[in-house]
Formats: C-alpha cells, sequence, structure tokens
C-alpha cells in the first residue's frame, strides 16, 4: 500500500506483494522487533491478566507478527495495535503501522478515524495507568501531571507518525507525478522528432520533384527548340547559307541559354549548404514546436530544404516550415543571383519566348486581354512556365501546327491558354521527332495546383490541343 503505480508494480521482483526484495526484508525484521517486544510485554500481561506466562508471550508474538502484513493491510494492523493497547503492548506495531496507514493510498477519512482510535485508547490506558501509579503511590507528582503525561504520550504515539507517513506519502505521490510527466514528454518529444524527420523526408521529395519539374521545363524547351532549328539547318544548308547560318546562330544562343538556367539553378543548389550550414541549434527546438502545429504547410518548401544535410532533420524541419510560411518555396530555383537568391523568368519575357518558337518555324499568335499588371514572382513563373511547356509540346507532337497563346489579366486571377490546331499531315511537315517523357502535362499540372489554380488539358473538338490554366491573383 506504500507503493503506488501500475508500472512500478509490474517491474518489482520481490515475493507475494512486496515489489522490491529489500522492502520484504524491512517488514520482515520490524515483524521480528515488534513479536519480541510483545512477547516480552506478555509476560506482565500474562501476571496481571493471571494468565499462565507461556500463553501471554505466545499471544504477544502472535500480535506483534501482524506487522508482516502492513503493507498489504495496513488498517488491520493499526486495528490490531488498538485492540492490544490495553494489554501495554505493541507500541512499536502502532507506530509502524500509523505511519504504513497515513502513507498509503486508503482515503484520509479512514486514516483520520483510526489515529483518532489510536490516539483515544493511548490517552485511556495511560491516563489509568498513570493514575494507578499515582493511586498506589509509585508516583509522587502533583494532580496535573496524570492528564498532562496522559495526553503528552497519546500526542507522541499519533500525530508523528501520521505526519511523517503523510508527507512520504505526499512526496511519492509528488515524484511518481513527475516521472509520469517525464516519461510523457520523453514520448511526445519522440513522436515530434518523427514526425518532423517524417516532414524533412516530404520535403526532400516534394523538392527533388520540384527540382525536376525546372530541369524539364527548361532543358526540353530549349533542347527542343534547337533540335527543330538544327534540322532546318541541315535542310537548307545547301540551298541557303545565309539561313543555315542564321539558324546555327539561333541554335548557339538557345544552347547557352539553357546552359546558364542549368548552370543557375545548381549554384543554387550547392549554395544552400553554405546558408542553411549557418541555422542555429535553436532552430531544431523550434521544428519541434512547428510540427506539432497543423500539418497543412504548402508543398513548396523550399530549395534550401533538399541540401540540407540528411541527419540534421530538425533543421531541415525548421527550414521548411519556415520557407513554407512565408511562400517563398514557390519557383525559388530558376534564376542565380548572388548568394543563392534566385529569380525566375517574368510574363514580360513571354513575347521573347513566343518570338523563338516562331523563329523555329511555328505559326504562333499571342494575345494579351485584360490591363498588365504585376504579379508576385511564383505566379508570373507559373504562367511563364505553362506557357512554356504547352509550346514545348506543340513542337514535339504537332510540329507545323498553327498555335495560339491566350492571356487574360482578370480582377482575381491570371488565366492562360495555349491551343494549337491539326497538325499537317505526316510528311507535310518537319520530320523532325522529339522524344518525350511523359511528365509535361503533369509538371503543369502540380505547378498550378501547387498555388491553388486550376490546369486543364485535353484534345479540341478540330483535332488540336488545348492546354489551359487559371492562377488565383
Amino acid at each position: 500500500m506504500t507503493t503506488t503505480g501500475e508500472e512500478h508494480t509490474a517491474a518489482g521482483t520481490g515475493p507475494w506483494w512486496w515489489v522490491r526484495w529489500r522492502s520484504a526484508v524491512l517488514d520482515a525484521g520490524l515483524a521480528l522487533a515488534s513479536a519480541a517486544e510483545c512477547g516480552g510485554e506478555g509476560v506482565r500481561f500474562a501476571h496481571d491478566a493471571g494468565l499462565p506466562v507461556p500463553i501471554g508471550v505466545v499471544f504477544g508474538v502472535i500480535a506483534g507478527s501482524v506487522l508482516l502484513v502492513r503493507r498489504k493491510w495496513p488498517i488491520a494492523v493499526v486495528l490490531v495495535s488498538i485492540a492490544i493497547t490495553p494489554a501495554q503492548m505493541g507500541f512499536l506495531m502502532g507506530l509502524v503501522g500509523l505511519y504504513t496507514l497515513a502513507a498509503s493510498e486508503l482515503p484520509r477519512r479512514i486514516t483520520a478515524a483510526l489515529a483518532a482510535m489510536s490516539f483515544a485508547g493511548m490517552l485511556i490506558v495511560t491516563f489509568v495507568r498513570t493514575h494507578q501509579g499515582v493511586m498506589s503511590g509509585d508516583v509522587t507528582m502533583g494532580d496535573w501531571f496524570v492528564p498532562f503525561a496522559s495526553i503528552t504520550t497519546a500526542i507522541g504515539m499519533t500525530a508523528p507518525p501520521v505526519l511523517l507517513g503523510l508527507y512520504m506519502g505526499a512526496r511519492r505521490r509528488l515524484m511518481e507525478s513527475l516521472r509520469e510527466r517525464a516519461d510523457s514528454l520523453e514520448r511526445e518529444l519522440q513522436l515530434l522528432a518523427e514526425r518532423a524527420e517524417e516532414r524533412a523526408e516530404w520535403a526532400r521529395n516534394e523538392e527533388r520533384t520540384r527540382i525536376a519539374r525546372e530541369m524539364h521545363d527548361v532543358v526540353a524547351h530549349r533542347v527542343s527548340l534547337m533540335v527543330v532549328h538544327a534540322a532546318a539547318l541541315q535542310a537548307i544548308a545547301r540551298k541557303d547559307p545565309e539561313k543555315a547560318v542564321k539558324n546555327a546562330a539561333l541554335v548557339g544562343d538557345m544552347g547557352r541559354q539553357a546552359l546558364t538556367e542549368l548552370r543557375e539553378m545548381l549554384g543554387v543548389l550547392r549554395s544552400g549548404n553554405g546558408a542553411d550550414g549557418r541555422v542555429s541549434a535553436a532552430s531544431s527546438s523550434a521544428a519541434l514546436s512547428s510540427t506539432s502545429s497543423s500539418s497543412s504547410s504548402s508543398s513548396s518548401s523550399g530549395a534550401a530544404v533538399a541540401a540540407v544535410p540528411l541527419a540534421a532533420v530538425g533543421v531541415a524541419a525548421a527550414v521548411a516550415a519556415s520557407r513554407a510560411a512565408d511562400g517563398s518555396g514557390v519557383g525559388a530555383v530558376s534564376g542565380a543571383g548572388a548568394g543563392g537568391v534566385v529569380e525566375g523568368p517574368c510574363l514580360a519575357e513571354l513575347d521573347e519566348l513566343v518570338g523563338q518558337s516562331a523563329a523555329a518555324g511555328m505559326v504562333v499568335a499571342l494575345s494579351v486581354e485584360g490591363d498588365v499588371r504585376a504579379y508576385a514572382r511564383e505566379i508570373e513563373q507559373t504562367a511563364y512556365r505553362v506557357v512554356q511547356e504547352a509550346l514545348t509540346n506543340v513542337h514535339k507532337h504537332a510540329a507545323g501546327a498553327k498555335t495560339y497563346v491566350r492571356l487574360a489579366h482578370r480582377m482575381s486571377e491570371i488565366a492562360m491558354q495555349v491551343e494549337n490546331e491539326c497538325p499537317p499531315e505526316v510528311g507535310a511537315g518537319s520530320s523532325v521527332r522529339l522524344p518525350s517523357g511523359g511528365n509535361g502535362l503533369l509538371g503543369m499540372k502540380e505547378r498550378v495546383a501547387a498555388l491553388g489554380g486550376v490546369f486543364v488539358s485535353g484534345p479540341t473538338d478540330a483535332g488540336g490541343f488545348r492546354v489551359s490554366a487559371v492562377i488565383p491573383a
């Protein structure tokens, strides 16, 4: 009864009801001492009661041995000690029994009632014995001595063990509460660490997907135009040398642009290690607190997350959470600046993009509706990339088809549409066959969805193909 907690009890290795062997040995020693005390006091009890001495001794030994079960039945121990108080035996058993009762988890009203009974019994017995001593002349004190001795003895035999037991019980419960709280915090921190690791892994996967999408957009468009120009160059090299030279220059310019954009992206990935390596250890704890919040962080987690070492899970989660919070993750890699600050293409470069396709032989028309205005960087970049990838798909799958690029600036959104007519018959157009990875439409849809927009693509009734996207502004 002096121990609490299911785990503590389950972890015990002692016999019977004892949690530890040490407790069993202690109780056995106390019971042996109590039995010896009660056995010795049983001799005087036998003389006073007119009983044979062996009976008094055996009675005392049996009564004193009850202390062995004090942890399992503390109420029984206290009741036995109260019952043998008139025989002036069991003082050690009364002290230890009251202490055990007060330190146990029994209701306080039971403890108070038994303590009051023990106090009353000790007070009465002491009063009677002291009064008899005064009357017989064994004690030569005034009348005040009898009540004083009775009250003092009763308080001394009752109050100290009860108060000490209450203190030890409260202290044990406090320690168990602190232990349980520490275990709960440890489990919570472990859970948060696991969630942080999962979020960091998710952020790395998202970042790898986003970087692959960027690489696809840059490489596919530039290389597609280069292949188209190279095929045209091969066809007119002997017939029209001046036009061949012009096409060769265009191929060189596009190749250099593709290399520049790739170099910019790779430069940002390398510089991310230096920037994120300076994140202090405090960011690790911030990562744990951020993971306990809602898991609806933006899917754009920032390019630097992918560059963080895999062991620094907490720092990676902190960087991901901070960049997702300010929206800087979307489109972070698309053009280089000093120190890793990146700026991608914008809608102002749309005319140049359309012009490159026109220079490659595509019949393309650009129309803009609404008042032109500036948008957030990631919005402009996404709109640009959608048009770029759509034109690349036309080069790949509908060479020679007339294409319409429409851009509409609306009140709270920006809409874009790229539609091509039915391509000419096989053999009438270019014979260039461009490989396709099958990720163009998926990449466009992911870009638009990351900004909360709507993306639709599919064939038209006239045999062409249409790509449409609406992005909230």
